[in-house]
């Protein structure tokens, strides 16, 4: 298990509760995102220990892929991890799908994401989905700027998990904190964005035309019923099983084990502390920290009161 630099991105919508919230010592500016495991090209998140300090996951997975992560078929590394702060809403948007991320922008996924709520203002809200019937009503939804009857809006609170699967409109409101797991890319076509102006003064783009080509409609809610396991010393919650990641809650509340497993996982710690111990390797884990599991990797006993998030890609 090795710690991950962080990389911190500027967003017009961004905040500062990460440095409160994980004692992260920040940059200057509004703050929107925190990368916590990065192999994209835009942000590449290295190793801070370990046999292969100093090394990014992009490195390692055209090195050492079956080594350190799996018997994996894929050309890149298929995760992004990182943390959100929303002080003002991000733009009401949608993702590809990895047929259309390769026909339309030439890269290698599209964009599956979920979120697990981590701190919410009273009030706070998402907009996940719409009530549309067809690409038409899209349209001139777009044109007249009709969004407030056409989309799904969301109370949401801490504790809470939502997938978003490519092709659904979402935005995420002002007041949240939150852990988000997805596909590795950062292709995003905005539909709306309330008018504001970037850093130049004019209105930032749009990507009307390809945002409604990927959009799914109708839209269906995605529903599921998490998975719980009682384990000595803590609780295992497999809160969403899809083909492009896996997501695990380990609530620990003694001595749990992390056993051995076949394939590589990440994993963020977002509540409480502990430790990690593995023969007389004893590795801290505190809130905001972001970790690298290799396979095969044996089992790791971790004792404290301490909530982390594993994630990972299942081999078909």
């Amino acid at each position: 298990m090795y710690a991950i630099q962080p990389i911190f991105k500027e967003r017009i919508w961004g905040g500062r509760r990460l440095e409160a919230l994980f004692q992260f010592e920040l940059p200057e500016g509004q703050i929107g995102e925190c990368w916590t495991a990065s192999a994209h090209a835009s942000g590449r998140t290295y190793f801070l220990d370990g046999p292969d300090q100093g090394k990014t996951l992009d490195e390692l997975w055209q090195t050492k892929r079956t080594e350190l992560f799996g018997d994996y078929l894929l050309d890149a590394f298929p995760l992004h991890v990182k943390f959100l702060d929303s002080s003002a809403y991000l733009s009401v948007q949608v993702h590809p799908n990895d047929e259309e991320a390769r026909r339309l922008e030439g890269e290698p996924y599209g964009k599956n994401e979920c979120w697990y709520i981590l701190e919410a203002a009273p009030e706070a809200e998402i907009i996940l989905g719409h009530n549309l019937q067809s690409r038409d009503a899209l349209f001139r939804c777009a044109q007249e700027k009709d969004w407030e009857t056409s989309l799904r809006h969301q109370k949401v609170k801490p504790g809470e998990f939502y997938y978003i699967p490519s092709g659904t409109i979402h935005a995420l409101g002002p007041g949240i904190v939150l852990l988000e797991i997805q596909q590795m890319s950062d292709r995003t076509y905005r539909l709306y964005d309330y008018d504001r102006l970037g850093d130049d003064g004019k209105p930032r783009e749009l990507h009307v035309e390809k945002a409604i080509a990927v959009t799914t409609i109708p839209d269906e809610p995605w529903t599921n019923q998490p998975e719980t396991i009682i384990k000595e010393g803590g609780v295992m919650t497999k809160l969403l099983q899809v083909p492009s990641f896996t997501v695990i809650r380990h609530e620990v509340i003694g001595r749990y084990t992390l056993q051995d497993h076949p394939v590589f996982r990440l994993l963020t710690v977002i509540e409480g502390k502990g430790e990690a111990r593995q023969g007389n390797r004893v590795i801290p884990l505190q809130k905001g920290k972001q970790f690298f599991v290799p396979r095969r990797a044996g089992d790791y006993e971790i004792a404290g009161s301490v909530t982390f998030v594993t994630s990972e890609v299942f081999l078909d």
